[in-house]
């Protein structure tokens, strides 16, 4: 786990920033700004929107006798493929699953997880104290709501990761759901997903599995054949593309759980209601991107073997950018330099994915924000609230600061951002 560190070369990372929105600029305050909260959303892609808003105009509709209508046809089909490619589960062959869609990815998780629970047999659902709010609070609810047991797994503030073994020590026969996220949306720590559907289903060979891969989506390769699990999920809003929106990749077992569906269509079938060509769109648009990168590595013609290329060329830049804020280097000292400063997790780059959280001895991180906001840098505050207040809990803190790059990032902001620390270390 965890990408040799490689920046892109100079010329690619102008390309790169030139094809997203806002790279280095506010349009509400109107002035230039380093964005380190990709945690919150990303950057949007320019021809994601540009494609979004086009198919968005059309009045058509599927399933009518006109070209317009045949023509959005193609572009659902074309965009599902392309999410299968995304989401790595073409590897499946005749047993790829399905992808769906919903209104987000979190309303998406509480479907999935609603549906199981009110069909499985009895039996308990276990979830991971790392996770977000969107598939814990959702396993804790109808595990209530279903007359289960809810079994927690905590997770190891020492690594802010949960492991395979903590699984294997909460996991029992009857088990019937597990969650599990991929990557720590406030430590920046990846999950190995492999290991622990191995070891759940050790014990519960029936359990169903299912991964948030909300945090993951926008820093890696996603690769679902090889995750052992029965759904993934993830958001576009924070994978360069639309707000309001999620998209799930369920498997052939998932397909067969009871659920709410159209009467005219066959029990199979997940979506409700006409799904909007537009976001379809958007999403292969992102698949070019990644493609268009990956050209820049391989020179095999194959969609599948570029995409891949390019998100793999995404991970080891972002790896890069870790390791100089966590580093620097021989021009500027980093986060591993400042005995006030307090890094969640171990001080290593293995294991991390996007996300650095620390604090600063003497400051809130609601007052650290301000201050990087001052010198023109977004960053956020976690806090005890609905969303982080049990990890931190865990992690016995009250808040962090939370730093969240993408590929997109340069390694000159990592130097303006550790330069602005300085600073503000100085005022205190």
């Amino acid at each position: 786990m965890g990408a040799r560190p490689e920046l892109f070369p100079p010329d690619l990372m102008r390309e790169i920033r030139d094809r997203f929105h806002h790279t280095d600029y506010c349009p509400i305050l109107k002035e230039p700004r380093v964005f380190f909260e990709n945690g919150g959303g990303s950057l949007k892609l320019k021809e994601a929107l540009a494609v979004n808003a086009e198919i968005e105009a059309l009045p058509d509709q599927e399933g009518r006798q006109n070209a317009a209508s045949a023509y959005l046809t193609e572009v659902l089909n074309a965009g599902r493929a392309d999410l299968h490619l995304l989401f790595g589960s073409e590897a499946l062959g005749a047993s790829k699953g399905q992808v769906i869609s919903g209104e987000t990815g979190t309303r998406l998780l509480y479907r999935l997880i609603r549906s199981i629970a009110l069909a499985a047999p009895p039996g308990p659902v276990i979830s991971s104290t790392l996770e977000h709010p969107a598939s814990l609070d959702s396993a804790k609810q109808w595990a209530a709501n279903t007359n289960r047991e809810w079994i927690e797994v905590p997770f190891d503030p020492k690594t802010g990761t949960v492991s395979a073994e903590n699984y294997a020590a909460a996991v029992t026969p009857d088990t019937r759901i597990a969650t599990i996220i991929h990557t720590s949306m406030l430590t920046g720590f990846v999950v190995d997903l492999a290991a622990v559907s191995e070891a759940i289903r050790a014990v519960a060979p029936e359990c169903y599995i299912i991964v948030d891969g909300i945090q993951h989506a926008p820093h890696g390769t996603m690769d679902v054949a090889s995750y052992g699990a029965d759904a993934y999920v993830f958001s576009p809003y924070k994978t360069f593309s639309r707000l309001s929106l999620g998209f799930a990749w369920i498997n052939d077992r998932i397909h067969e759980v009871p659920h709410e569906h159209m009467l005219g269509k066959t029990d199979k079938d997940w979506e409700l209601g006409s799904r909007d060509p537009a976001f379809y769109a958007a999403e292969s648009k992102v698949v070019d991107y990644f493609c268009w990168l990956g050209g820049h590595y391989t020179n095999d013609a194959d969609r599948n073997t570029a995409l891949r290329a390019g998100t793999a060329a995404m991970e080891r830049h972002e790896a890069a950018l870790i390791d100089l804020l966590l580093n620097g280097d021989d021009k500027t000292e980093g986060l591993a330099a400042f005995d006030d400063v307090k890094v969640i997790g171990p001080m290593s780059l293995e294991g991390r994915e996007g996300i650095v959280s620390f604090n600063l001895q003497g400051m809130t991180s609601p007052d650290l924000v301000q201050a990087f906001a001052k010198r023109g840098i977004r960053v956020h505050a976690r806090i005890s609230d609905g969303y982080s207040g049990h990890i931190l809990g865990a992690l016995g803190i009250e808040d962090c600061l939370r730093v969240s790059m993408c590929h997109y990032n340069s390694p000159e902001e990592v130097r303006q951002f550790l330069g602005a620390l300085k600073e503000i270390r100085a005022a205190r």
